[in-house]
């Protein structure tokens, strides 16, 4: 038996990286999962790919910045399983690289858009039925930028400070009623959004001889650890961010 057997889940940005690994773990370990992600081939490619585990997996498309985009994921969820155990929220942007004067409102509006308030929308959605049933795990994906900033990454850090704070609050509102609310901070991780810093042989390298454990994170390396805080083991867990950075905070 699966250590999510009869849960139900929701994947932000589950259609690549981290979230489409999350998404495998999770059916992998019996789970029914819907994901989304923006395009709707990049779904249709995600489900086929998770099909033959022990969980369901669908997806719909989605823009996590657009509210009733939102709305439609959570309904179409509710109407799929019945009920929602676990919130992931995966999806980020980063559109502003480079010195913290250069950026404008237009990124700033954008990168609260994604990285913070799709949180906050999800969990408005999702945590009051949670709540009612007198159990769920919401698990959302940080960064070690929201621990020590990012050189010449203001928003992207700034987003992930935040998420870090918003899930510390909720864990200490939600805790009693039943709810668990958790953080997960990769350091440098194998996926579209960070071949800025990887692509480049050179760049990784000397970025990996920073790290006690010197290989590139991978997306399945991240997903365990959702794995561990979406199952009942992680039942006095709250509030927590856990770092799967292969020991780059210890030598920053």
């Amino acid at each position: 038996m699966g250590r999510l057997e009869a849960k139900a889940a929701i994947v932000t940005g589950g259609t690549r990286g981290i979230g489409s690994a999350i998404a495998r773990s999770f059916a992998r370990e019996g789970a029914d999962v819907m994901l989304c992600g923006r395009k709707p081939d990049g779904v249709q490619k995600a489900v086929a790919e998770l099909q033959g585990l022990a969980g369901r997996v669908t997806g719909i498309p989605c823009h996590v910045g657009k509210p009733e985009d939102l709305n439609t994921l959570v309904e179409t969820a509710m109407r799929e399983f019945g009920k929602v155990d676990i919130l992931v929220n995966n999806a980020a942007t980063n559109v502003a690289q480079g010195p913290c004067l250069t950026f404008d409102e237009g990124q700033f509006d954008k990168m609260v858009e994604v990285n913070l308030k799709s949180t906050f929308r999800l969990v408005k959605l999702v945590a009051p039925a949670m709540i009612e049933r007198g159990g769920g795990s919401i698990i959302n994906i940080a960064s070690i930028a929201g621990i020590r900033p990012q050189f010449e990454s203001l928003l992207y850090s700034m987003t992930k400070a935040a998420l870090i704070m918003m899930t510390k609050s909720y864990a200490v509102e939600f805790g009693p009623r039943g709810v668990r609310v958790n953080a997960i901070a990769p350091g440098l991780i194998q996926t579209v959004l960070s071949e800025f810093f990887w692509k480049d042989p050179e760049k990784s390298a000397k970025l990996m001889s920073l790290q006690p454990i010197q290989h590139l994170g991978q997306p399945a390396e991240v997903a365990e650890i959702a794995v561990m805080l979406a199952a009942e083991e992680s039942s006095y867990l709250t509030g927590q961010t856990i770092t799967v950075d292969g020991g780059r905070l210890l030598a920053w």
